[in-house]
């Protein structure tokens, strides 16, 4: 941006705006904070949510665990699942999202780890896969896969921000 042109209200569309406001104002009226373990995203799911007005009441914190390393220091991910499953599995996003759990004051840990491409796929792992993980206190934690297809890495990125919110939302 040039000095001579605004900057934009907001970094996201306003659909992923209307999600994390839902969110905040539902999670700060039962009194719960969220974490964030975030792989593909790269923060996006913890940025998002801290452009809305109160979110400091229900954000804890987010984990950017981009490396494999990151996500066994930071979150306790063990190596060998990493390595028996590959970081894009069940196995991984559940224990990042109970890692993140686990490692904050929240109530809730959502995590996202998945191929955004436009490289990195394979046959079995292709651009677009991405495992979520939502762990709440108390209950067990849930897994799902999308496949949002080859259709461009800030696309497989909003997408599963918009997932992830989606999820947290669900009771």
């Amino acid at each position: 941006m040039t000095a001579d042109r605004p900057l934009p209200d907001s970094l996201f569309p306003a659909p992923l705006r209307d999600l994390a406001s839902r969110l905040v104002a539902d999670a700060g009226a039962q009194g719960h904070m969220v974490a964030t373990a975030e792989s593909c995203t790269g923060g996006l799911i913890a940025g998002l949510l801290t452009e809305i007005p109160g979110s400091s009441a229900v954000v804890d914190r987010g984990f950017v665990t981009y490396t494999n390393a990151a996500k066994t220091e930071l979150l306790g991910v063990p190596a060998d699942l990493i390595a028996t499953h590959g970081a894009v599995s069940a196995p991984v996003a559940r224990a990042m999202a109970e890692g993140a759990l686990a490692r904050s004051r929240a109530q809730m840990a959502v995590a996202v780890t998945g191929v955004a491409g436009p490289g990195g796929g394979s046959d079995a792992k292709p651009v677009g896969l991405v495992w979520f993980a939502l762990a709440r206190s108390g209950a067990a934690t849930r897994t799902a896969e999308h496949r949002f297809g080859d259709r461009g890495r800030t696309a497989v990125r909003l997408a599963t921000v918009q997932v992830a919110l989606e999820m947290l939302l669900r009771p």
